[in-house]
């Protein structure tokens, strides 16, 4: 591997493995890279793009952006209880071996639930979505094995709506990007906003554009857990770098303070809480060395991340307070193993650890 990550982008746009990308880079609150290359669309019906203000639909970051950061801040308010089992706030969430099923479970994914079903080719209401997901039967025991599971993120999207009486959007808006102005994220972007938004996959010869990829997470209306949120490299690294001074001496930084989420509790979230059951989970973050590590050789072995499917990942580091947002649309050129960002993603957060780290040093 060599060269810069904007080398790296564009030897992959080049070789057609993905339309575009916007990488931010930084320590702590500082942004010391942002570049933006190719296409936010690419196809028959246009061709547009990529720009360092452009939306992406974040798939399963929605997981660590969403999803966690509403339960963190519930259980910093004495709302929700990380060891209380999930039926305590959902008592629908019912069957053989659930009511021992944990909302700290939940959120390493091992609460034995299945990785994913695929309710959207059968079920065409949120109603029945949301009925189907409290119903599934555990496929493990709970506490046993890691199993990355959708199904989880959704019930933990449902579990933080009923707990703060609101719906899961308003709640995101209030308890995450309020605090952090996050001015460009968001569930279910407005149409006045499609030529900022990345296209996804080609369905019916038209691209997703504005609408969520996930097909569960738009049987549920486009809101959920597990999927669903836009948003722009800059508002993610407003949050990312939230999580990457998290281990910094000194005063908590503002955004840290604002978003109410104590620093004991971001630490516990950054912890290894699944050794011996099969990877390396915090509570959301996966962790250095998982299956589904993103960071690769060269990031800090303090490292967490997470990535999603349309071809976005996030990674920080809270000891060095390095952060990674790598956004591309990948998954606009298809699903095939071409299309993949995997390497590229590891060869990226490779070389901008080495850079960025090295000033720091210097």
């Amino acid at each position: 591997m060599s060269g810069s990550a904007r080398e790296l982008i564009d030897q992959a746009i080049t070789d057609g493995v993905i339309p575009g990308a916007v990488l931010a880079a930084g320590i702590r609150a500082e942004t010391a890279l942002l570049y933006a290359a190719g296409d936010a669309q690419r196809d028959e019906s246009a061709r547009r793009a990529m720009s360092a203000d452009t939306i992406f639909d974040l798939a399963s970051l929605t997981k660590v952006v969403a999803a966690l950061p509403c339960v963190l801040r519930l259980v910093a308010a004495g709302d929700i209880g990380l060891d209380c089992a999930v039926r305590t706030y959902l008592p629908a969430f019912d069957g053989e071996g659930k009511g021992e099923v944990t909302v700290r479970q939940l959120l390493t994914h091992t609460s034995g639930l299945p990785d994913q079903r695929r309710y959207y080719q059968t079920l065409h209401r949120a109603e029945e979505v949301r009925a189907a997901v409290l119903a599934e039967p555990l496929v493990c025991a709970p506490g046993t094995t890691v199993c990355y599971s959708d199904l989880g993120f959704i019930l933990l999207g449902e579990l933080c709506g009923a707990v703060a009486g609101s719906g899961l959007a308003e709640l995101v808006q209030k308890l995450v990007c309020e605090p952090l102005g996050m001015t460009d994220t968001g569930y279910l972007p407005s149409d006045a906003l499609a030529d900022r938004i990345a296209s996804t996959e080609l369905v019916g010869g038209f691209a997703k554009t504005g609408v969520v990829h996930d097909e569960n997470a738009e049987a549920l209306g486009g809101v959920a857990g597990h999927a669903g949120m836009f948003s722009t490299a800059a508002d993610l690294g407003r949050y990312a770098a939230m999580w990457a001074a998290s281990q910094m001496p000194g005063d908590a930084p503002a955004a840290e303070a604002s978003l109410q989420v104590p620093g004991w509790l971001k630490a516990e979230a950054l912890r290894c809480q699944t050794d011996g059951l099969g990877g390396r989970r915090g509570l959301g973050w996966g962790l250095r060395h998982d299956r589904w590590d993103n960071m690769g050789n060269g990031w800090p072995e303090t490292g967490a991340g997470h990535t999603g499917f349309t071809g976005t990942c996030l990674s920080i580091d809270p000891v060095s307070g390095l952060w990674v947002v790598l956004l591309t649309n990948a998954v606009h050129f298809g699903r095939g193993p071409e299309h993949s960002v995997v390497a590229l993603r590891k060869q990226v957060h490779a070389v901008t650890a080495a850079t960025l780290l090295d000033s720091v040093v210097q």
